[in-house]
């Protein structure tokens, strides 16, 4: 038998940062955290091991996700809110701070543009570090719909970052985007 606390203590931070990735939002994934550890405790003695615990997990975190953006309250776009944390190093710091904000800001907006089923199969293996199998067992589909999914939305993400974002490299060759106006 599996000790919920053991597993809750193990993946409470890649779920939480997962669901974060989903709704962009610390607050509203930790509340999804909940849920999914709700329902994953309630449903425990179920688990066959027919996949991994992770994937499992994963995809009961899948549809508390979808169960919360099907809320009508949730039907808009969802925008990632700047959570700055403390700057103490100055102008400089601050000045740095702001750009990469708004480097992840514009990303941000345009994941949260492609159609959800694009936009999860990206986060899950791009930002989550999953491997294809692992996102389609969470996602429940095959590996190849899996890998179709992935590259349609690194070209939509690649395209509309080209269409939504200025990119270029500053004085440090560090790369920055400006919206165009």
């Amino acid at each position: 038998m599996l000790a919920f606390e053991a597993i809750a203590r193990e993946f409470s931070a890649p779920l939480r940062r997962h669901l974060e990735h989903q709704v962009g939002n610390s607050a509203t994934a930790a509340d999804l955290l909940q849920e999914t550890l709700l329902r994953a405790s309630r449903k425990l003695d179920s688990f066959e091991g027919r996949s991994s615990l992770k994937t499992w997990l994963y995809a009961i975190a899948g549809h508390v996700v979808a169960d919360y953006l099907r809320q009508p309250a949730r039907q808009q776009q969802i925008v990632a809110i700047d959570e700055a944390g403390d700057i103490t190093d100055g102008t400089a710091a601050l000045d740095e701070r702001l750009v990469i904000d708004e480097m992840n800001r514009c990303v941000r907006e345009v994941i949260d543009s492609l159609p959800p089923d694009y936009r999860t199969a990206l986060i899950l293996h791009d930002l989550e570090g999953m491997d294809g199998a692992q996102t389609a067992e969470v996602l429940g589909i095959s590996l190849g719909a899996t890998k179709v999914r992935i590259h349609r939305a690194r070209a939509r993400l690649k395209e509309a970052l080209q269409y939504s974002c200025d990119f270029y490299h500053d004085r440090e060759s560090v790369l920055r985007c400006t919206r165009p106006d």
